[in-house]
C-alpha cells in the first residue's frame, strides 16, 4: 500500500526525493508525460488545468483559518542548483505523513501564490512521470489563459492506481466506494494521503456529517458500520417484502406487498410513511430495471449498501483529515467488505442496494445528478475490463 519514504533537509515528505514502488501511471500522469515529451506547451498547459494538483502543507499552516502562505521552493531533483516549486497528481504522492497535508491546487492557484524569483515547476518529482513547466513571469501569464479556458477536472471517470491494491480483502472493501470515485472523478483504490484534499476532505466531514474530531469521526464510522444511516422506514418496508417472498417463494407483487404493511397496525402516521417509501421504492427501482441497473427480475432487499459504501469513503476522508491512521482505515474498510460480502450475492446486487438507498436518500424524484451519477458509475463498474468490479471476486 505504501510507496516508499523520504525526507528532504527542509523536512516536507518526498519533495525532491525519489520514491520507490510507482505502479502504472493513471491517466493524467500519462498525459502530462506524453504532452510535455510532444513540446506542445499548450496542450501541456492544458493537460494541467484539467488536471487536480496537490501541494504539501504543514498541517501547522493547513488548520489555521485564513493563513495561505506562499508556495515553497525546494532545491530541483534533477538539475542541480536550480529551485523549482513542486506539486503532484494523486498517483503520485508521497505516503500519508501526521503532519503533513496535501492540498488541491489548480494552476490559477500556482500562478497567485508564485514566490518572487522562482523560475521552474517541477510536477511529480522523483518519478518516471516527472514534468518540468518553465515558470517565469510571462510564462505564468500562459497559465491564467489555461485556467480560465479549461472546464477543470473531468468527472465521471473509473481512475485506478496502478500501485494501489487491486487484489484481496482491501482492495475489495476500497471497491465498494468506487460509486463516489468515479462521480467524483478520483482514485478508487488509493488509501493514503489524501482523497480530495485535507482541507475538502475536512469540510466535507463537518458538513454534512458534523464531525469535528476523531471521537465524532469514530461514532459516525460506527453508525455505518451498523447500518443505522440508512433510514429506518425505508429499510423495514424493504424488509416487510423480502420476509414475505420467503414465505411465497416468489417476489410479492406491490398490492401484496402493501396489505402486509397494512397487516402490522403501525399507527396512521407511521402507515402513511411506509406506504409512500413501497411506492418511492417501486418507483426507483422500475427506473433501475429500465436503466440497466437492476435486473429485470432483480429486487432490492436491504439498503445496508449505501451505508457501507459511505463507510468506507468516510474511513478516505478521515485518514485524509488526520481523524485516525492508516491501520485503523484499513481495519475499517477491510470490516466493510466482509459485511457487505453477508449481507449481498454479488457487486451488482451491492450496486442496486447502493443505488436505491442513495436515490431515497437524495434524489427526491428529480432523476438529477444523485440518481445520473449511481447509473454512470453501475455500467463504468460492470462493464469496464478495468474495473475492480471485474477483477475481484465477490466472494
Amino acid at each position: 500500500m505504501t510507496r516508499g519514504t523520504g525526507t528532504t533537509e527542509t523536512g516536507v515528505p518526498g519533495a525532491g526525493v525519489r520514491l520507490s514502488g510507482w505502479g502504472p501511471p493513471t491517466g493524467t500522469e500519462r498525459l502530462l508525460h506524453e504532452t510535455a515529451a510532444a513540446g506542445d506547451r499548450d496542450a501541456m498547459l492544458d493537460a494541467l488545468a484539467r488536471s487536480t494538483l496537490y501541494v504539501l502543507v504543514a498541517r501547522l499552516h493547513a488548520d489555521t483559518p485564513g493563513y495561505a502562505p506562499l508556495l515553497t521552493a525546494h532545491p530541483d531533483p534533477v538539475t542541480p542548483g536550480r529551485m523549482c516549486v513542486t506539486a503532484h497528481t494523486s498517483g503520485t504522492l508521497p505516503p500519508w505523513h501526521p503532519e503533513w497535508v496535501s492540498e488541491t491546487i489548480d494552476l490559477d492557484g500556482l500562478r497567485r501564490r508564485w514566490p518572487d524569483g522562482v523560475r521552474w515547476l517541477v510536477i511529480n518529482p522523483g518519478t518516471p512521470y516527472a514534468v518540468t513547466v518553465a515558470a517565469g513571469p510571462g510564462r505564468r501569464r500562459a497559465w491564467q489563459k489555461a485556467h480560465d479556458r479549461s472546464p477543470g477536472p473531468p468527472t465521471g471517470l473509473l481512475v485506478t492506481h496502478g500501485a494501489g491494491p487491486l487484489h484481496g480483502p482491501l482492495a475489495h472493501g476500497l471497491a465498494l466506494g468506487a460509486h463516489l470515485a468515479v462521480h467524483n472523478g478520483l482514485v478508487w483504490n488509493e488509501l493514503g494521503a489524501t482523497y480530495q484534499g485535507y482541507s475538502t476532505d475536512r469540510a466535507r466531514l463537518r458538513n454534512p456529517w458534523g464531525v469535528l474530531d476523531r471521537a465524532a469521526y469514530r461514532k459516525t464510522l460506527e453508525a455505518l458500520l451498523t447500518t443505522r444511516l440508512v433510514g429506518r422506514t425505508y429499510e423495514s418496508v424493504l424488509q416487510v417484502r423480502s420476509t414475505l417472498a420467503v414465505r411465497l417463494g416468489r417476489t410479492p407483487t406491490v398490492p401484496e406487498w402493501s396489505a402486509a404493511l397494512t397487516r402490522r397496525r403501525p399507527a396512521p402516521a407511521e402507515a402513511a410513511e411506509a406506504q409512500e417509501a413501497l411506492r418511492l421504492a417501486v418507483t426507483y427501482e422500475g427506473r433501475l430495471r429500465a436503466d440497466g441497473a437492476l435486473g429485470a427480475d432483480e429486487r432490492v432487499d436491504t439498503l445496508a449498501a449505501f451505508d457501507y459504501g459511505r463507510a468506507v469513503n468516510l474511513a478516505r476522508w478521515g485518514l485524509s483529515a488526520r481523524f485516525c491512521v492508516p491501520h485503523e482505515a484499513e481495519q475499517a474498510i477491510v470490516h466493510a467488505g466482509a459485511l457487505s460480502r453477508s449481507a449481498y450475492r454479488s457487486w451488482e446486487d451491492f450496486s442496486a442496494g447502493y443505488a436505491l438507498g442513495r436515490v431515497l436518500r437524495f434524489d427526491g424524484e428529480d432523476y438529477g445528478d444523485y440518481y445520473r451519477s449511481n447509473v454512470t458509475a453501475h455500467r463504468l463498474l460492470t462493464e469496464s475490463g478495468g474495473s475492480p468490479w471485474r477483477n475481484i471476486p465477490w466472494r
